[in-house]
């Protein structure tokens, strides 16, 4: 694992204004999506803050990915609020990053490594201000937090599972992300590139990141993450791992 230095106990590293995570809360309350006039979620209603990993768990079609997407500013809402910091998360944040299912992306996309994560600091950018020294700077941490120096120059077609996902975390990071929004991280990793990765939770956290990941493999939910959400296109329990993640509850989200 890479040595982090952690100066302004936040990671903010581009702006040492904001050095307290307990300021930084993402509530929500009675989101209710549809697709095509059809329910994918309803009375969804829980908050959160930086330094914390929340698991959301629910059978196939329980509206996982659809939660990570309104977060993430990608779909609209019915109705429901989203707050950020206190102000109302209108539409998507550079604070906030989505990472896609290894799945949905295009690996065969001509770019490396590197290209791919200085593509996270373009929010940052704006169209007026062109890529300096500090955004650099902060490419070669992400990628060094990731343990991706060596691999920078390498085409994203030629990485392995593990690999994909710690380059989407470093973009995120680039990004200068403070919620990272992660649709199954896990599946199809083997278990070592799992181990990596549980490991690199905890270092975000600790750094004062807040994770929010789908997860479908029931038994590691309590060795990986502090919070979990049970969904069944509505919620069924929301709270810290070891008061709600129980046989029952986990019961009533898989046979609502």
């Amino acid at each position: 694992m890479p040595d982090h230095h952690h100066t302004d106990g936040h990671i903010c590293w581009g702006d040492s204004s904001h050095s307290c995570a307990a300021h930084h809360r993402l509530e929500v309350s009675e989101l209710q999506v549809s697709y095509r006039e059809v329910l994918a979620l309803e009375h969804i209603n829980f908050a959160t803050e930086c330094g914390r990993s929340l698991a959301l768990i629910g059978p196939n079609g329980a509206g996982k990915s659809t939660l990570l997407k309104s977060l993430a500013g990608l779909i609209k809402l019915d109705k429901g609020k989203i707050l950020w910091r206190g102000k109302a998360l209108t539409k998507s944040s550079h604070e906030l990053a989505y990472l896609p299912q290894r799945g949905d992306v295009d690996w065969n996309f001509p770019i490396t490594v590197r290209g791919l994560v200085e593509m996270g600091r373009y929010p940052n950018l704006g169209w007026w201000r062109t890529y300096s020294k500090h955004d650099a700077d902060i490419v070669e941490r992400a990628l060094a937090s990731m343990n991706l120096l060596d691999l920078q120059k390498r085409q994203i077609s030629a990485l392995s599972g593990g690999q994909q996902q710690r380059t989407f975390i470093a973009r995120a990071l680039a990004q200068e992300a403070h919620v990272l929004l992660l649709d199954e991280p896990f599946t199809g990793l083997d278990k070592p590139a799992q181990e990596t990765l549980v490991e690199l939770f905890r270092e975000l956290t600790k750094e004062g990141r807040l994770l929010i990941a789908s997860h479908h493999d029931l038994q590691t939910v309590p060795d990986i993450f502090d919070e979990v959400l049970l969904i069944a296109k509505r919620q069924m329990a929301f709270g810290k791992v070891k008061d709600v993640y129980t046989e029952d509850n986990i019961k009533a989200a898989y046979n609502p």
